[in-house]
């Protein structure tokens, strides 16, 4: 499926409030509201829209520390990996991880409370695991773009 301008102009609009009622969408791109319904379920029946969330506020939630960390494992063999993917997707205080090139395997997203907060999670959770060698923390000072959308021109 190729995207059009519409199209498009409606990811950025559910992007920007997926809560956006299919008239105000409609409104917005001046269609009527039957074809933005349409085209919405075709995005959503072809992958282009994956979910619908609700992003929340850490800070609100006592969640103001995020740190950055890099991840060395011991081995580079598959089962080092599986074991620590399989570990790191049942830790609620990361938010992302990811596979990288470069000097270290993983970089991960870490959002807790507090450094107290972060040291727990650092020695019994992450350190614990048997396949990690080494871990850099990077602790954010300033957010200076925080974005959860994704260019769609």
């Amino acid at each position: 499926m190729q995207l059009d301008l519409t199209d498009k102009r409606i990811l950025e609009l559910l992007q920007e409030n997926s809560q956006f009622t299919m008239k105000e969408i409609a409104s917005r791109i001046n269609l009527s509201v039957t074809p933005v319904h349409d085209r919405i379920r075709k995005l959503e029946r072809e992958g282009f829209i994956d979910k619908y969330v609700c992003l929340l506020n850490r800070r609100k939630l006592g969640k103001s520390l995020v740190v950055y960390c890099n991840i060395t494992l011991d081995k580079q063999k598959r089962e080092s990996f599986e074991d620590f993917n399989q570990a790191i997707v049942n830790m609620p205080e990361v938010l992302e991880c990811s596979v990288v090139s470069g000097n270290f395997d993983y970089m991960l997203k870490v959002v807790v409370e507090d450094g107290e907060a972060y040291n727990q999670f650092y020695q019994h959770k992450l350190s614990a695991l048997k396949s990690v060698l080494h871990i850099s923390s990077y602790f954010v000072i300033s957010e200076i773009k925080y974005s959860t959308g994704i260019s769609v021109r």
